[in-house]
């Protein structure tokens, strides 16, 4: 575990006292609660205000309540709540339905993160993880979700001239190449992973949208070589694609994507 720190650590415990009580407060009580110097609570509730973590009360000259940041980060997790249960669950019926593995990513940095999987029954299946991490280049997930990146925000993510780390002998590690094969996805609508991960899965993946009409995930449909074929990947993208747009629907999601 890396060092704590400190000045974040304070910030973090005047947020928390909002918790309590009629969830105002002033310097002066944050200073008796906390037991820190009047200066620093001074310059951390003033930095906490600019950034919208705290508002001033009205009426009440020198007292805080939370802003409407807060309410922003608890509204976002609340979200992704909701996603990783209405995942599971579009997944179980997209895996009963093929019975073939299924996960469902969020896009984290250059990295994708599953937040629900629902496994295959066959004997060879892929062995992995809701909560488990990989380079988001390396999947069919986390090439859809790299290919609904604006342009700039995905060359600060993925610079030109930086070598991509290789899971397999077929994973990209050129981001010129990559960058053709996103264009590639977002001409489709389906990303396909061809043993990129792992040697011996294939796998194909659609978008989930929110009520917004934003990406937000991907499904998945996780296949090893012995039970893929070129025939069998156009279903799995089609079942891919209508469990994508059945869990957009459960989000919120209305319309063409």
């Amino acid at each position: 575990m890396g060092r704590l720190v400190p000045a974040v650590t304070r910030a973090l415990d005047i947020l928390e006292l909002f918790l309590d009580g009629d969830g105002t407060l002033s310097a002066p009580d944050i200073v008796r609660r906390l037991r820190l110097p009047r200066t620093t609570v001074h310059e951390l509730v003033t930095t906490l205000a600019a950034r919208h973590y705290l508002v001033p009360v009205p009426g009440q000259p020198g007292r805080y309540r939370l802003g409407v940041r807060p309410y922003q980060l608890g509204a976002r997790y609340a979200e992704q709540l909701d996603l990783a249960a209405e995942g599971h669950q579009v997944a179980r019926a997209v895996a009963e339905t093929c019975d073939e593995t299924v996960h469902v990513a969020i896009l984290e940095d250059t990295d994708v993160i599953y937040i629900a999987k629902v496994d295959s029954t066959h004997a060879v299946r892929m062995v992995s993880a809701a909560g488990r991490r990989l380079p988001a280049h390396c999947t069919s997930v986390g090439k859809m979700l790299l290919a609904s990146l604006p342009e700039a925000e995905l060359a600060a993510r993925v610079p030109d001239g930086t070598e991509l780390a290789a899971m397999t002998p077929n994973s990209i590690t050129d981001p010129a190449a990559l960058r053709t094969e996103l264009a590639a996805v977002r001409r489709r609508g389906i990303a396909v992973e061809s043993r990129e991960s792992n040697p011996d899965v294939s796998c194909v993946a659609a978008p989930v949208r929110d009520r917004t009409g934003q990406i937000v995930a991907a499904l998945s449909i996780s296949v090893p070589m012995i039970r893929w074929s070129e025939e069998r990947r156009g279903e799995l993208e089609q079942l891919a694609a209508k469990g994508a747009a059945d869990l957009s629907e459960r989000l919120g999601h209305r319309g063409a994507a």
